[in-house]
């Protein structure tokens, strides 16, 4: 598995236990990464992201809630939630990484932690939100 899909993969599971826990993300680090051997780049992007996702998870879920149509952030699976505020702020605040491997990388990290209908769910807020966003420019 590439680094960068693991470091994705960890900040996902940070992401998972900071929402659902209530812990401080300083807690979440300690516990989670505390004793893991990673190599540097795979460590300091997940943290990156995590804390990223942490710091915007008010402005990522109010993008988020405007366009996932039919759907209450309260109300989506947690996994699911926090697959779109991950992929979301990467497309955001990474853009040296092309919108359609951002894209790709949330629905493949979701084929392995949620379910295929989640998928689909991941790519159309993505791809929705990433639209309103960035007006005229081509995901692929």
């Amino acid at each position: 598995m590439a680094s960068r899909r693991k470091a994705r993969e960890l900040a996902l599971q940070m992401l998972f236990q900071w929402d659902m826990g209530g812990h401080t993300p300083a807690h979440v680090l300690k516990t989670f990464l505390g004793g893991r051997q990673l190599p540097e780049e795979t460590d300091q992007m997940a943290r990156s992201l995590f804390e990223g996702a942490v710091a915007e998870s008010r402005t990522l879920d109010a993008i988020i809630s405007g366009h996932a149509q039919r759907w209450r952030l309260e109300r989506m699976a947690a996994v699911d939630r926090n697959i779109l505020r991950l992929g979301l702020f990467e497309l955001i605040h990474h853009p040296e990484t092309p919108p359609a491997v951002v894209i790709n990388e949330a629905l493949e990290i979701s084929r392995r932690f949620s379910s295929e209908d989640s998928v689909e769910f991941v790519n159309g807020v993505l791809d929705a939100a990433w639209k309103s966003l960035s007006p005229g420019r081509a995901i692929g």
